[in-house]
């Protein structure tokens, strides 16, 4: 019975993580003064979201749901992730993140400006959680295809971690989003009355430096055994903040090694159906940021764990961007971009660069729609008789083609996949189903790994066991298909099936903080969140 130091009724129905909405017991109800099961509850959401015809309007039901009942939120979740995924993150978060101010319901994560520097380490420690274990952070200059978002890229981090927790069973409360808010370049923001962010132009250079300086260090003070992730930041940060803190936390960027990650599984996945070797592939990015050279990179050093030399491999991995094909005697190539420079002549259009260079596949990551177009399939179609089209920007507004295109242009003959979803597609009398090469396969399993194992660090090479992982769980069926990427509807048990390798992985590698127990898929199974109710 509830007593003075117990919550109420009204205290429970009020907090997220503990309401039960409809399903507390009678024994409860009466305890409480509260006047179902689970189950109706999830039916009951799933009629309400799918009478609604917009999916933004969609997406803000959820965030009410997750505001106001945790578990019911997650149980809505994993009970239909393939229908869900699409509404909490990629595409419909980016509509949300460029709406974030005119659609604010309840607070959520962390804003950390700049104006509080010095300070960081006191707001920090507001959080009511005392053992944060995984931090998604941004600071919205990049967010997806639709560039500096500001404060509105909070919208990324959120949604992120619901997918820690509905793709991979990391508990919520373990979760922290967080805005670094350095203010933005994007004047639309500035001049909105309704912007959340510091209206001010974003902050460069040292003052940038220092201002990250101090969050990573107050976050290894406050929460030692945390993981930070970093999320949608421009190049010329991504990069560098990566290298700075890579080998001192454990920390990743996965828009750089998370996709590089799923790109490889989609490779592992089209290479069951071409029959060929990694080492055997050539490949043709269009875009050289820091997802082109991520993929580049970690294709090229799963190729040299085939036997051959890093130098050898990453010339079998060649970049396009606005200025042509990457060649050594360009003078504009940033640093990561130089190790995958061609020594070739200047190449203008990348259909040229398609005809010279014969790749084996060709991945988009420039967030510019439509330029894997008739010529650039055609020619593809040519050179291979399975060619790989992976147009991965995202959203789906950005790809660089649609499934139908690619399969039709190609006469049914493309290994498919792509950064957002595409529905099925009948070509003569033949049923495809395209992948979608999304890092909901990669990061939620990481985490999940990394929870398990309390990890000191997060290494190149588990992202390539992750990518292992994943292809090998897309059966023959599938493949029958096209579809090269484990079903989404089974993704927590995928996810798992993936932490578990990973896991093992950072037992050998002697970089896990827990002993090392009898059997790593009990481990990861007892550590996974359930959204049920606790009595």
């Amino acid at each position: 019975m509830p007593g003075p130091t117990h919550p109420t009724g009204y205290d429970l129905l009020r907090n997220p993580r503990h309401n039960k909405g409809t399903a507390f017991t009678e024994a409860q109800r009466s305890a409480w003064g509260l006047e179902g099961s689970l189950a109706l509850q999830v039916a009951r959401r799933h009629t309400e979201i799918a009478a609604l015809q917009d999916d933004l309007q969609k997406y803000l039901v959820l965030s009410d749901l997750q505001a106001r009942n945790e578990t019911l939120y997650y149980a809505v979740l994993m009970s239909d992730p393939a229908t869900y995924m699409p509404l909490v993150y990629t595409p419909t978060v980016g509509e949300a993140c460029q709406k974030f101010g005119h659609i604010f319901r309840a607070p959520r994560g962390m804003y950390l400006p700049i104006s509080a520097r010095g300070r960081l380490k006191q707001l920090l420690s507001n959080w009511p959680e005392n053992d944060v274990r995984f931090i998604v952070v941004t600071d919205g200059e990049r967010i997806l295809g639709l560039g500096d978002l500001g404060a509105g890229g909070m919208g990324i981090p959120i949604g992120k971690l619901s997918l820690y927790t509905a793709c991979a069973g990391v508990p919520p409360q373990y979760c922290l989003p967080i805005v670094l808010d350095v203010g933005t370049n994007n004047q639309v923001l500035l001049d909105d009355p309704l912007y959340q962010g510091l209206r001010q132009h974003r902050v460069r250079g040292e003052k940038y430096i220092a201002f990250v300086d101090e969050f990573v260090a107050a976050v290894e003070q406050l929460y030692p055994k945390c993981s930070i992730q970093w999320e949608d930041f421009a190049n010329f940060n991504a990069v560098p903040i990566l290298a700075r803190y890579r080998d001192k936390i454990c920390t990743f960027n996965d828009d750089i090694q998370g996709t590089a990650g799923v790109a490889l599984a989609g490779i592992y996945g089209a290479l069951r159906i071409t029959g060929q070797k990694l080492s055997e592939q050539r490949f043709l990015f269009l875009g050289a940021g820091s997802a082109a050279t991520g993929i580049a990179e970690l294709i090229s050093l799963a190729m040299a764990q085939e036997g051959m030399g890093l130098t050898a491999a990453r010339r079998r991995n060649a970049l396009f961007d606005i200025n042509g094909l990457l060649v050594t005697s360009r003078t504009d190539l940033a640093g990561f971009q130089k190790p995958f420079a061609q020594e070739a002549p200047p190449i203008s259009t990348f259909v040229e660069a398609v005809e010279a260079l014969k790749p084996t596949g060709i991945i988009g990551v420039s967030t510019v729609p439509k330029l894997f177009n008739h010529d650039v399939i055609g020619a593809m179609a040519r050179i291979n008789q399975r060619p790989i089209i992976f147009p991965y920007s995202n959203p789906t507004s950005r790809s660089e083609c649609s499934a139908e295109e690619a399969y039709r242009w190609s006469d049914g003959r493309a290994v498919f996949a792509s950064g957002s979803p595409f529905p099925p597609v009948e070509i003569a009398g033949r049923h495809f189903v395209p992948g979608q090469g999304n890092n909901v396969y990669i990061f939620p399993a990481m985490g999940m790994a990394v929870f398990a194992t309390q990890a000191k660090r997060v290494t190149e090479e588990m992202f390539i066991v992750a990518a292992q992982a994943v292809a090998e769980q897309v059966t023959e069926e599938n493949l029958s298909t096209g579809l090269i990427y484990p079903p989404q509807n089974h993704i927590l048990t995928a996810s798992l099936h993936v932490a578990e390798r990973i896991a093992a992985y950072i037992f050998d590698q002697g970089l896990a903080r827990v002993p090392r127990p009898d059997d790593v898929r009990a481990l990861i199974r007892a550590r996974a969140y359930r959204p049920v109710y606790s009595e």
